[in-house]
């Protein structure tokens, strides 16, 4: 539980949402609290100029004289919720909302608060102007937390701080319910794909997945689709390769058998004859091993190449000579179309000459009397691009894309004589990737097959 995919992904979701929600209250909270302590030094000094024109009026209404104000003072304390102490210029108190400094001194903790008059009205007989001033200092303590006023703004602090607490519970408890049933969606074609690799796994090569996301996620179907399609194909080849190697060993060495019997029981003579088609039948059981030896070398990577510098044109010569035009009851012609100066190439000879053999016998097994066999060469940048031609039966386009497949066979009868050992092709394709360049084929049905590779230039 704790290492799969959809804990982790939930757990990574808690963090970044616990994370987020704790950084935007926080941040809120802080916020709030710096307005709420702005708003309350703005009501603080609103209080102070009220208490300050009311004590002036105080004095006016009294013919400028303080009779009287400690009663007045002690009231205004009690209203607001607040110490208000009035002294004379000289700093002795005449007036404290507390009556504990009457008659002394004060040594003030808050600054002074000027009391100014009010603008007189019109006829006054004040003798006061707003200018003038009126004799006495003003203190008034700040609020404490012990004396709020109910209407304080900081009485907010607690309910908002409360709703910030129990929003971010709320938010992240939505969010995880979110998170997990996001997660069981996202997560959902993963454990499809976890379930068909499994039986990918077990042999069922059928498995595929229905891929309808877009993302990264379809991307991953696809990829799995097209790994199950080359696995489901790699599967019928390599068991078309077992029922085709059994098929190619047991026909020689079913005809050895019978000759060998036949010989044991006198039935034939051990002449000249006999021997020749032991020994046929045991050159294709020796080249057929061969081959399946190159083939299991060059699908490792392991074909040693001995590169030098060789004219392309009489390799060429020399391969066309190599290859008997002869088939059976039938004869193809062979022909080379080369350009009077071809650059050498760095090749393996033995090699690019098996290719060559390889692909002319492909092509005489494809052809029948009344066609032709062209060996073509020619210059393209820094390679030479080699062709053999025919004019034989053609390749399906469905076969196409299968031909250098190992054991393939356009002719499903698998019949010896017009499918070799199924390897040639296979072969000259590791064969010529092992020098760096690459074959390809083009062919229609009916009027024949081209199949073209390229060689590098020597430095």
């Amino acid at each position: 539980m704790i290492h799969s995919l959809r804990f982790r992904l939930l757990l990574a979701f808690t963090l970044v949402i616990v994370v987020a929600i704790g950084t935007i209250s926080f941040f809120a909270s802080q916020g709030i609290r710096g307005e709420i302590r702005e708003f309350g030094e703005r009501r603080e000094i609103i209080n102070k100029g009220r208490i300050s024109a009311e004590l002036a009026s105080y004095y006016l209404r009294h013919n400028e004289d303080w009779t009287g104000i400690q009663t007045f003072v002690q009231q205004m304390g009690n209203l607001s919720g607040q110490r208000i102490i009035l002294t004379d210029n000289s700093g002795i108190v005449f007036a404290d909302s507390e009556e504990e400094l009457l008659g002394e001194i004060y040594q003030p903790t808050v600054p002074a608060q000027p009391i100014h008059p009010p603008t007189p009205p019109p006829h006054s007989s004040s003798s006061l102007s707003p200018e003038a001033g009126i004799p006495g200092k003003l203190y008034v303590s700040p609020l404490s937390a012990d004396g709020l006023d109910p209407t304080s703004p900081h009485w907010l602090l607690a309910p908002i701080s409360r709703f910030l607490l129990w929003g971010g519970l709320l938010a992240v408890a939505v969010a995880l319910a979110l998170t997990f049933f996001l997660s069981r969606r996202i997560l959902s074609p993963v454990k499809a794909l976890i379930l068909s690799t499994r039986r990918l796994g077990k042999g069922d090569f059928s498995q595929r997945i229905q891929v309808k996301d877009k993302g990264e996620l379809g991307e991953l179907g696809h990829a799995f689709n097209t790994m199950a399609d080359d696995l489901e194909r790699n599967e019928k080849l390599r068991r078309n390769m077992v029922a085709d190697t059994a098929h190619e060993l047991r026909t020689p060495l079913s005809n050895i058998q019978g000759y060998l019997e036949a010989l044991r029981d006198g039935v034939i003579k051990p002449d000249a004859a006999t021997t020749h088609s032991l020994h046929e039948e045991v050159t294709l059981l020796s080249r057929l091993l061969d081959d399946l030896q190159e083939l299991s070398l060059a699908e490792a990577g392991e074909l040693k190449l001995s590169c030098q510098t060789e004219d392309v044109s009489e390799l060429i010569e020399r391969a066309v000579a190599s290859v008997p035009a002869r088939d059976g009851a039938k004869e193809i012609p062979i022909s080379t179309e080369l350009p009077d100066k071809l650059p050498p190439v760095n090749v393996d000879s033995h090699r690019i000459k098996q290719v060559l053999r390889n692909l002319l016998e492909n092509a005489i097994a494809h052809t029948t009397g009344g066609d032709t066999i062209t060996v073509t060469a020619q210059q393209r940048g820094r390679w030479v691009e080699v062709s053999v031609v025919d004019t034989g039966e053609g390749i399906p386009a469905e076969d196409l894309p299968n031909v250098f497949e190992r054991f393939y066979r356009v002719d499903k009868s698998r019949a010896r004589k017009t499918g070799g050992s199924g390897l040639g092709l296979t072969i000259s394709k590791y064969l010529v990737e092992a020098h760096g360049g690459s074959i390809e084929v083009q062919s229609e049905v009916g009027r024949g097959s081209t199949f073209t590779f390229t060689l590098p230039l020597a430095e």
